[in-house]
């Protein structure tokens, strides 16, 4: 019945979109993935996780190299400050400086929130791109921000993924995403990311906002603001060995 529904969407015209004029969701994704990916990142950002009663912030500074390498440590507050994260292909250890202990997280602890906010470590560890991960179509038109955009429908194509299917906003001027949601398996909406304050940086438009929610959590979601982020920039081999965790 489903698939019946989206073959009627393309022989009558999808909303908002002429059926003659349905673009190619794989060059689109391709070029989402090129514009907000880039060979090596230096990222500096606040995290403010919103619970029903407060908010907690968070400074952090991060480096990564590709989907492989990312090396990650918590600035602020003084409770979270030297907090370290290092991720090695499909590895990843944190160090605690309150306990002075480096553990390793793995299996079913990947699924753990992160910091108390709504991301969990699996969101952290992906990075891949999404043509890679999914089958997608065009299954429709929306303004979001006053940008139009192509919404895309994503169907996994591979077994070593967190989430079975998503929809995703894409800005068909800019190639960004503006809004994404993420399902499981049953259909169940597990979280929504919206993206704004898209900014240009080197030749790339690229969101400074992110805000997650975890559906089946309470609280107002976790925000995470860029305050500054470097392109393709020089990292050393060295930044990613887990003698810098302590």
């Amino acid at each position: 019945m489903k698939h019946l529904f989206l073959n009627l969407l393309f022989l009558f015209g999808l909303p908002g979109l002429n059926a003659q004029k349905v673009p190619d969701a794989t060059v689109i994704l391709d070029k989402v993935d090129k514009n907000m990916s880039a060979g090596s990142q230096i990222i500096t950002a606040k995290m403010e996780i919103g619970t029903a009663r407060t908010t907690r912030t968070m400074e952090m500074k991060t480096w990564t190299v590709g989907d492989k390498k990312s090396f990650t440590e918590y600035l602020a507050p003084a409770r979270e400050k030297g907090t370290k994260m290092l991720k090695l292909n499909n590895q990843l250890w944190i160090y605690s400086p309150s306990t002075d202990r480096t553990i390793q997280i793995s299996g079913h602890m990947l699924r753990q929130s992160v910091m108390g906010s709504d991301l969990s470590y699996e969101d952290m560890m992906t990075d891949k791109k999404m043509n890679d991960q999914y089958k997608a179509e065009v299954t429709g038109e929306e303004i979001i921000d006053g940008r139009k955009c192509l919404i895309l429908t994503l169907t996994a194509i591979v077994t070593d993924v967190n989430y079975y299917s998503q929809k995703v906003w894409v800005d068909e001027e800019r190639y960004v995403l503006l809004k994404a949601q993420l399902f499981a398996k049953s259909g169940k909406l597990l979280k929504q990311i919206l993206f704004s304050n898209v900014e240009k940086v080197q030749n790339r438009w690229y969101p400074k906002v992110f805000m997650y929610k975890d559906m089946l959590k309470e609280g107002k979601g976790t925000k995470m603001t860029v305050t500054s982020i470097q392109l393709d920039a020089g990292i050393p081999e060295s930044v990613f060995n887990k003698a810098n965790l302590k």
